[in-house]
Order: structure tokens, then C-alpha cells, then sequence
């Protein structure tokens, strides 16, 4: 068995979602969330997110130069390969919330198997949001 390696450090988290209009995500995620964008520029919005994490929203042509490969289009039906998993307090009114400000109901708020309740809406541009709270909070 090989041995295992030293880990690598890191001192920050951002996830970075591809999306069509970077503007109309800025408004779910700021509208859902009440996040404040860091950074602004025509094709990248970057929001913080108060436990230290940053989500960025990124126009796909923007986030296909970095990589050098194309990214998938926005299926018309079914969701993107994504998922921003998130801990909240009241899954229920987060839920509510998101569908209020556009988010497509997949998933109301239930238990899973895995023990949190959680519920689960695609954004505007098909990358899947969870809202969830763990069975202890």
C-alpha cells in the first residue's frame, strides 16, 4: 500500500457555479440568501457567504476560457452535475424562499436517510440548491 501523502493545505472555499446571465443569478442567490457580492464584473459575480465560503457565478463562455474545455449548456429539463448543499436554520422557510425568488421546486423539505431534513430547488440556470438542517440542530 502506498504511502499516504501529506495533505494540502487550504485557507479558502469557493465554489464557482457556470451560469447564463450572471446578473439574474446574482439576483436569486442575493434575493434567496441576502449574500453581498465581493466582486462584480460583467461576466463573474462573486458572493460572500457568512461563514466564510464564497459562491461565484460565472458566465459559461468566461468559465469555458479558463478550463480550455466547453461547459454543458443548461439542460431544458433535468439539473446540472452541481449542488451548493447548504446548512440552515428553518428548511422550510429557506425552501419557501428560494421558490419565491425563482428557484424550480425538485424536492420538498423531508428527512433523508442520511439523517438531515432537506430540501432541494434548481436555479435559474439548472445547478441544484439544498437547503438542509442535520436532526440534532
Amino acid at each position: 500500500m502506498p504511502p499516504t501523502p501529506a495533505p494540502v493545505e487550504v485557507s479558502h472555499v469557493l465554489a464557482i457555479l457556470a451560469c447564463d446571465d450572471v446578473a439574474r443569478a446574482k439576483a436569486f442567490y442575493v434575493g434567496a440568501f441576502g449574500w453581498r457580492a465581493t466582486v462584480e464584473l460583467p461576466v463573474y459575480v462573486e458572493l460572500d457567504v457568512p461563514t466564510g465560503l464564497r459562491v461565484g457565478l460565472y458566465q459559461r463562455a468566461g468559465f469555458a476560457r479558463n478550463t480550455g474545455e466547453p461547459v454543458a449548456s443548461r439542460p431544458p429539463n433535468g439539473t446540472t452535475a452541481a449542488e451548493l448543499y447548504l446548512r440552515v436554520a428553518d428548511v422550510a422557510t429557506a425552501f419557501a424562499r428560494l421558490v419565491e425568488v425563482g428557484g424550480r421546486p425538485l424536492s420538498p423539505p423531508a428527512a433523508r436517510p442520511w439523517g438531515d431534513e432537506a430540501a432541494y430547488v434548481a436555479d435559474p440556470d439548472g445547478n441544484v440548491v439544498a437547503v438542509a438542517r442535520p436532526p440534532d440542530d
